[in-house]
């Protein structure tokens, strides 16, 4: 990359080459690296985010329309929050696809982040606002959830740590597992308090798959993920020997394994959900004609709004949404497959994997090929701080693809 030293007209223009990914990785963690980059962008996964997220907020705004007139007194409602959340995102998201990304390489900036966002979810899960029995909001300002920030927390020290060692992981197993053991168990341990078990599981693949990517030796990988498995089992068992039973978790497996087994109770939101979608049948009942969505189907606007695109646009609908996930996971991970580091490349596999995961689980719940989790559509469900979130996420990866071997 080139920064040219401004000169008078008619002199010498000088210029300096400055390529943060050909430094010696102590010298880059020292460094801010706050640089302004002007290279060109990746346009076509740039004009993928963009197409997911006008098509969610339309999609968004027909799910919620009666919600929105029957609490609110206005089927706009959440429309309007969601296009302004949108706005600032993608104010924030240039502005963050200029910068240049090694700043996140920064030992005490990659650190502080995560100790930070730790420490507001430890916060949620004592003084959150309480919803059936979990307490995953809180509202400093504005209320948003914190595990949206812990995500991206993760993803930014795990790239941290991989970059700083992954040459060391073949010769001694404790640093390809301790470091990630540490932040994946202080995660799980804030999660599990506020009884957030979908983030528990959304923040361990995401782990689990930048070890995998991050070239943990295999051997020392699978021997961790059983060990992770056997936490989960022991969990589940200590659950159910000190409660009696697993609770809510018994109740949504129920729901998954049998949806009409309790319509008018447990089961109610699955087998709604199910309804929705088979009426859609192949090319819908129309934009705006569900009828789902008139308050038979609760949180249409949130996790369920994919029951809501299969129900309007039926299934032509669901597979072009499908498909332009499919075509962000794979442009995210060949922006990744052409970063000019480990950092870069650890930093957009793990935003596009995340994306990706969340899609993927939210589509399997809604068409109950998957325990309900509570885990929205990225860009199509209602949360403006999380869209803001994913926004700043594309423009991390979108600030890869600017110094990538993509655009040479």
């Amino acid at each position: 990359m080139q920064i040219n030293s401004g000169s008078p007209i008619g002199r010498r223009t000088r210029t300096r080459i400055y390529d943060t990914a050909q430094m010696p990785a102590n010298e880059t963690r020292k460094r801010w690296n706050i640089r302004w980059i002007k290279a060109d962008m990746d346009r076509p996964f740039l004009i993928i985010v963009f197409t997911l997220l006008i098509l969610g907020i339309v999609m968004m705004f027909s799910a919620s329309y009666a919600w929105g007139l029957y609490e609110y007194g206005d089927g706009y409602y959440y429309a309007k929050k969601q296009i302004v959340a949108a706005v600032i995102g993608i104010v924030i998201m240039y502005f963050v696809t200029h910068l240049d990304y090694h700043m996140y390489q920064n030992t005490k900036l990659a650190y502080a982040f995560f100790i930070f966002t730790w420490l507001l979810n430890l916060a949620t899960a004592f003084k959150g606002r309480e919803v059936a029995g979990a307490r995953r909001w809180i509202t400093i300002g504005i209320e948003f959830q914190p595990s949206e920030l812990l995500k991206v927390a993760i993803i930014i020290i795990f790239a941290y740590i991989i970059s700083m060692n992954y040459s060391k992981f073949a010769k001694k197993w404790t640093y390809g597992i301790v470091p990630f053991a540490i932040v994946m168990a202080l995660c799980a341990m804030v999660l599990v308090l506020q009884r957030h078990m979908s983030g528990v599981m959304i923040v361990g693949m995401i782990g689990l798959s930048l070890m995998f990517v991050g070239g943990v030796p295999r051997k020392n990988f699978w021997a961790f993920v059983g060990v992770c498995a056997g936490a989960g089992i022991l969990f589940l068992l200590l659950k159910s020997i000190t409660e009696g039973n697993l609770g809510y978790i018994s109740d949504r497996i129920q729901s998954w394994r049998d949806p009409s087994s309790d319509i008018r109770g447990s089961t109610y939101q699955t087998w709604q959900s199910l309804l929705a979608i088979g009426s859609g049948g192949v090319f819908g009942l129309g934009f705006g004609e569900s009828k789902q969505k008139f308050l038979y189907l609760s949180e249409s606007q949130n996790d369920f709004v994919f029951s809501i695109i299969c129900e309007e646009l039926g299934l032509i609908g669901a597979i072009i949404v499908m498909l332009l996930f499919a075509l962000f996971v794979f442009r995210g991970f060949y922006i990744a497959a052409n970063s000019p580091d480990k950092f870069g490349m650890i930093l957009s596999a793990g935003v596009t994997i995340q994306i990706g995961l969340q899609a993927l689980l939210n589509i399997a719940v809604a068409t109950n090929s998957f325990p309900n989790t509570g885990i929205s559509l990225p860009f199509f469900s209602y949360g403006g701080t999380a869209l803001m979130i994913q926004l700043i996420e594309m423009g991390m990866v979108l600030s890869v693809s600017r110094q990538s071997k993509t655009m040479e």
